[in-house]
């Protein structure tokens, strides 16, 4: 961190922060073979769904507020759910649609359609093609499917590139980031090449505290401590994503697998530690072997997402300001669990501890302590009636800019 506390964001990755939520689908030949992983070795002939429904997708992950929505594009059994020129294990030798069917181009249209920003996962292993023994002749038919993404289904907002499979392998970066930038500039690049954004380091959906936005190094995968090596163009102001599944099982849907949902308080707790630490969540829901989401899955995430607006979306009262201290004056005194903070991250992390503190019969009570505050910092405490409350940024570099000071009660008898 001492490195470059100063380092700042890009326009573009302003605009990822701000969209806190994202929904992950993880959806393919897996869906159809009860697997996670498969060999590449999977008949086409078994990706069939009968229902298929982008805008069912996409629709769910609007009704629960998520701001992007990023498909699978190509997982490592190197099937591809769109009709690449680069191979034949596609959907056209599928009998989905007879072979005429494009997934990524209805999720596109679902997408553009609900207004959520689109984002696509092209894996770099490929455990079908034959050419990945040749790394000369895999990375041009990497960078071509690549291009054929890039160019053919309008913006993107996140390239999600998975190290797994790739321990130890290195590919044609310096192409791969320039056809992003040439093609796709606007976009997220995830924790690989000249990433934008980085990987957590996890599975769970959970970001340590404090999780500083600056980087210069990330981990491959969960299968290995080894960190990956960014090309020197790297910027210094690299966030965390938390990727996280619904059914903490598994990433691809299984049947029979419904016990696996997470609850309620278990997606809460998980937003908490990761929107709540200043990262951006991104939660799996996977489409079942009919193409949609199973009632459950969809029923849980909009409780999710209605929970979230419930608890935060009216706030008591609010501020902003600049300083190392800022009070907050409630219209009446009232009872008061959680504080959101946020930091103008434009002008990059500055505070590195702070105080918040309530007023209660005349004398100011410690709430909480804490360090960083960056993009987003939910803090909960025991419920206490106040009028009154004080910010006080007690370590800072540079003067200590808040974007917003906000205060909430989510007891339900505090009507």
């Amino acid at each position: 961190m001492s490195k470059s506390i100063l380092a700042k964001p890009t326009e573009q990755q302003l605009r990822w922060h701000d969209m806190e939520l994202g929904m992950f689908c993880h959806f393919g030949m897996n869906t159809f073979c009860d697997q996670e992983w498969g060999t590449g070795t999977d008949s086409p002939e078994k990706f069939n769904p009968t229902q298929l429904d982008a805008r069912q997708w996409v629709r769910t992950a609007k009704r629960a507020g998520f701001k992007y929505f990023i498909l699978t594009a190509k997982h490592h059994d190197g099937f591809c759910l769109w009709p690449t020129k680069t191979t034949d294990y596609s959907v056209k030798s599928s009998p989905w649609k007879n072979g005429q069917g494009d997934v990524v181009r209805e999720v596109a249209d679902a997408c553009r359609e609900e207004g959520v920003a689109l984002g696509l996962y092209l894996s770099p292993w490929d455990r079908h093609e034959p050419s990945y023994a040749d790394k000369e002749a895999y990375d041009a038919f990497y960078t071509e499917q690549l291009t054929e993404l890039l160019t053919q289904y309008g913006p993107l907002v996140e390239l999600w590139f998975d190290g797994a499979g790739s321990e130890g392998r290195e590919y044609d970066w310096p192409n791969i980031i320039g056809l992003i930038k040439r093609y796709q500039p606007d976009a997220m690049v995830f924790n690989m090449g000249q990433p934008t954004i980085r990987w957590v380091g996890n599975e769970d959906g959970l970001a340590p505290y404090p999780c500083w936005n600056t980087s210069s190094e990330a981990r491959v995968s969960i299968f290995t401590s080894d960190m990956l090596t960014w090309l020197p163009e790297t910027s210094d102001w690299v966030p965390a994503e938390c990727d996280v599944p619904i059914r903490s099982n598994n990433w691809f849907w299984h049947p029979n697998d419904e016990d696996s949902l997470r609850p309620l308080d278990n997606l809460m707790d998980i937003y908490y530690r990761s929107v709540g630490h200043g990262t951006v969540l991104l939660l799996n829901i996977s489409p079942d072997d009919r193409g949609l989401f199973p009632d459950i899955d969809v029923e849980r995430v909009i409780e999710f997402g209605d929970e979230i607006r419930h608890r935060f979306d009216h706030p008591i009262a609010q501020s902003s300001g600049e300083g190392a201290e800022l009070i907050l004056t409630l219209p009446e005194e009232s009872l008061i669990d959680h504080a959101i903070l946020m930091e103008q991250i434009s002008d990059g992390e500055r505070i590195q501890e702070y105080v918040l503190e309530s007023m209660k019969d005349g004398v100011w009570v410690e709430l909480v302590q804490g360090t960083a505050i960056g993009h987003k910092k939910i803090d909960r405490f025991e419920a206490i009636r106040t009028k009154q409350l004080r910010l006080k940024l007690t370590k800072c570099i540079e003067l200590p800019l808040i974007r917003f000071f906000a205060v909430y009660c989510t007891e339900l008898d505090s009507k």
